[in-house]
């Protein structure tokens, strides 16, 4: 399969099978820019495009920092236009990243402080490595979270640890993340990438159809009343039957051999 060969900054993408890899790389600390931030919006929209990509892994470069957040410097004049940009082009790379239609992991091989944090919040599943350290320290700053860090972190881990992390400015370790629920698993330091490739492996053997479906009900459950969702839900089911991968899923059980999906 080729893939568009697109320059994005602050950002490596990479192919796996129907993985794209996603690398973090603005050293020191992989802070987020305002070029970095339209970048990962347009490459997540250009994967969604991508019918071979099935899965997204994102994590940072070397064994330091998954990614320190915003760069201060950018808010120390105290311009309101920048501000507003700034929290515009968070929401718009995080947004379009919590709605691409396939799995999304974050693996976090290290620091992951606010705006970084936010990022591996928006993606479906994250994987902490042993040495990672996560935060939402905005408030030390005279900020706060604006790149979805007060609703993703509270219906992740509840509203009191969600207030532990964004009004104590407590920093948590691999171990408490994946206690409280911020985290589905803990990797030994540098394995982190190596797991989430894994489990995006798992994910290419579901139909890429069914998993965007899917997706998009279990997220629903966020804003619909369950009776909305319910409904949604069968109609969703009801929906499959107009693709190529429901046929074809349905007939490789039938025939005892393994499914081909075609994401169509």
């Amino acid at each position: 399969m080729s893939h568009a060969e697109t320059a994005y900054p602050g950002l490596h993408v990479a192919y796996e099978g129907h993985t794209a890899v996603i690398t973090l790389t603005n050293p020191p600390a992989h802070t987020w820019t305002r070029e970095s931030l339209a970048g990962l919006r347009d490459l997540v929209r250009a994967l969604d495009a991508d019918r071979s990509v099935y899965a997204l892994v994102i994590t940072g470069d070397g064994e330091k920092f998954f990614s320190a957040g915003a760069d201060l410097k950018q808010f120390a004049d105290g311009d309101k236009a920048v501000a507003r940009e700034a929290a515009r082009r968070f929401g718009e790379a995080f947004e379009t990243l919590s709605a691409f239609r396939g799995v999304s992991i974050a693996a976090i091989n290290g620091y992951a402080m606010g705006g970084g944090l936010e990022c591996a919040l928006a993606c479906d599943l994250r994987i902490a490595e042993a040495h990672a350290q996560m935060a939402l320290p905005e408030a030390s700053v005279g900020l706060l979270p604006c790149a979805g860090g007060t609703q993703n972190l509270a219906r992740l881990v509840g509203e009191g640890w969600a207030k532990r992390m964004i009004l104590l400015g407590e920093r948590v370790d691999a171990t408490t993340a994946e206690r409280i629920g911020l985290v589905e698993a803990v990797a030994p330091k540098g394995e982190g990438k190596a797991l989430a490739l894994a489990w995006a492996e798992k994910a290419t053997k579901q139909s890429p159809v069914s998993l965007a479906a899917c997706k998009r009900l279990v997220q629903a459950t966020r804003s619909q009343p369950l009776s909305t969702a319910l409904v949604a839900e069968r109609e969703a089911f009801v929906d499959l039957f107009d693709t190529a991968d429901q046929r074809e899923g349905v007939q490789a059980f039938l025939d005892k051999r393994a499914p081909v999906w075609t994401n169509a």
